[in-house]
């Protein structure tokens, strides 16, 4: 009886089993049939409305952009946008990040596009994506990659043969990571659109229908649309693409960018509070958040200008305070730290990659580094010998700042208002240092081919040109500041010589918190926290903070460098809320 009441046992749990089964794949099937239903009919805009699978649908979109928050901090983003009841996420895809050196391809980690869109659609947001491959966003040359400029004749935004086959290369790795995720394979892509903001370029009637036959020979076959101003409506549109209804703000900003010597700009709630909600519109806040220009990645300015100005590290421009959120993220004021060693750049010059001997100068983008990539961001350093004292003229040929030493005492900066310096009067053969930086690469306008970077040209000493330079790229990546541990680093007893790089230790006791550098006793440079480049600060504002997220700190010590071109105060200070500068109401 024992074995008749244990098989009986054994019965009912297999049909139990198999029932569970059975409503499992009913159920996965039902699940099957609302996805397909569901997938019928993508976003459409065949009539005054957008339409999805049919319905009336209005994109309340949010830019965010995957590269400028960290990864770590992606979710809490999202999260954020959907709670205000956002529905749509719209990125851009910076080329000059996901290859850095022609044919070297990076989607991992930060730059992890593919985790990102995935993520986006686990939490019900709809996708726009802007591949470009020009971007604009504010960021170095509007994303393209500088090596292209390597090339002397290179028409960017163009179809010239070197610059299609470029782009060719980098979308045959992108879209193929794109296309798994529209809309039509069960995924989060609902538009893309077809380059960015060409109608205010339109250097050639033929480039926009091959940027459009770019993609969709690559399997896009969602929704494509274009984003231009009012003027650029009429030279930057493509066949195929949104017609003129419905109506849509592909850029609906809710802050501007901010540049170096300006005041921190603000829209106030008011203004954000707008009529387009009111005529049915569909709309894209730009930036729903900025996040941050980590490194050298901010651009610049040109627009109404007679040079160029760079723009800030931050690309926070949260307009007004939020609603109720899913959470908040914790941020702690650490104590002031002091640096305790510093090391002279003269001093690290044998830590940089081999020199360049060359006769006249040559602009960091062709110089022999990085697998002949030429440098990208940075500093570049010229050095030639002379003679006599004298006027030095820039010629105009500094791109963009230069730090003017002899025999490495400073003399003064060149730049573009400045282009003349005196030079002192010394004995015999004295060395002439030109430590020039690059601020930041145009990211629009007509002046994209122009954005060469470092000594562009002939400088003159007493109207004769130079000769015999000795280059040095100081392009400030990971791999140079972790060779730092070699270096003959002097006790702070020592009075430190610039520009000089500062080191000091930042011990955190308790799970890491978001926090923000302040450094009111510095004048311009670089921060790297655990070999990571936080990007620049510069004391004539507006921004006065760097961000720092909690993600990039670990428990115990915490490795600080600065590089800093000209003062200090010793000390590096925290605080828990990021300091914009002086604001002013955009106009």
């Amino acid at each position: 009886r024992v074995n008749t009441r244990s098989e009986l046992g054994a019965t009912v749990t297999k049909v139990l089993l198999l029932l569970l089964l059975l409503l499992l794949l009913l159920r996965m099937e039902s699940l099957s049939m609302v996805g397909l239903r569901l997938r019928v009919e993508g976003l459409r805009a065949n009539s005054s409305q957008f339409t999805l699978e049919g319905e009336p649908f209005r994109i309340l979109g949010g830019s965010i952009h995957y590269f400028r928050v960290p990864r770590a901090y992606w979710e809490d983003r999202l999260l954020k946008m959907k709670a205000c009841g956002l529905n749509t996420l719209t990125t851009y895809v910076p080329w000059n990040m996901h290859e850095p050196e022609r044919g070297a391809f990076h989607f991992e980690d930060q730059l992890d596009l593919e985790a990102y869109l995935r993520l986006a659609g686990s939490l019900g947001l709809w996708v726009i994506l802007r591949p470009g491959p020009y971007i604009c966003a504010e960021w170095d040359l509007g994303g393209l990659p500088s090596w292209l400029l390597r090339d002397p004749n290179m028409k960017l935004r163009t179809t010239y043969p070197r610059f299609t086959d470029a782009v060719n290369s980098f979308f045959n790795q992108l879209i193929k990571k794109v296309v798994p995720h529209q809309y039509s394979e069960g995924g989060p892509i609902i538009a893309v659109q077809v380059e960015n903001e060409y109608g205010s370029y339109a250097k050639d009637g033929q480039y926009m229908p091959f940027i459009k036959e770019a993609l969709l020979s690559r399997g896009i076959t969602e929704l494509l649309l274009t984003s231009d101003n009012k003027e650029g409506l009429k030279h930057g549109g493509v066949k195929g693409g949104i017609p003129h209804k419905p109506k849509m703000v592909m850029e609906y900003w809710s802050g501007w960018f901010d540049l170096w010597g300006d005041l921190h700009h603000v829209y106030t709630a008011e203004d954000v509070v707008t009529e387009i909600l009111k005529l049915d519109m569909s709309i894209n806040l730009y930036v729903f958040h900025g996040g941050t220009n980590f490194g050298f990645m901010s651009g610049a300015s040109a627009v109404g200008m007679p040079a160029p100005k760079p723009m800030v590290t931050s690309y926070g421009t949260y307009a007004h305070p939020l609603p109720e959120l899913p959470s908040h993220q914790e941020r702690r004021a650490h104590q002031p730290v002091v640096i305790q060693q510093h090391l002279s750049l003269w001093d690290s010059l044998h830590l940089t990659d081999k020199p360049l001997k060359s006769e006249r100068p040559v602009n960091m983008e062709n110089l022999p580094v990085n697998n002949n990539n030429g440098q990208s961001y940075g500093y570049t350093l010229y050095e030639t010998s002379i003679t006599s004292e004298g006027t030095l003229n820039s010629k105009n040929n500094i791109r963009d700042r230069a730090l003017v030493f002899v025999a490495k005492h400073f003399v003064g900066v060149l730049d573009y208002k400045t282009q003349e310096l005196s030079l002192p009067d010394g004995k015999g053969k004295r060395i002439l240092s030109l430590m020039v930086e690059n601020c930041g690469r145009v990211n629009y306008g007509n002046t994209l081919d122009e954005q060469r970077k470092g000594l562009v040209g002939d400088i003159e000493l007493n109207k004769r040109p130079l000769r015999d330079f000795i280059i040095r790229s100081l392009d400030m990546k990971p791999g140079f500041v972790n060779r730092f541990t070699s270096g003959h680093w002097m006790s702070m007893r020592q009075r430190p010589t610039f520009p000089s790089f500062f080191q000091a230790r930042l011990y955190v006791n308790s799970p890491p918190k978001d926090t923000f550098i302040k450094l009111p006793g510095w004048s311009k440079g670089v921060v790297f926290i655990n070999g990571k480049n936080l990007g620049r600060y510069w004391s004539i504002g507006p921004q006065q903070t760097l961000y720092v997220p909690g993600p990039w700190l670990h428990r115990g010590d915490n490795q600080l460098v600065v590089f800093e071109e000209q003062e200090t105060d010793g000390k590096i200070q925290f605080t828990s809320s990021p300091d914009y500068g002086m604001a002013a109401d955009v106009q």
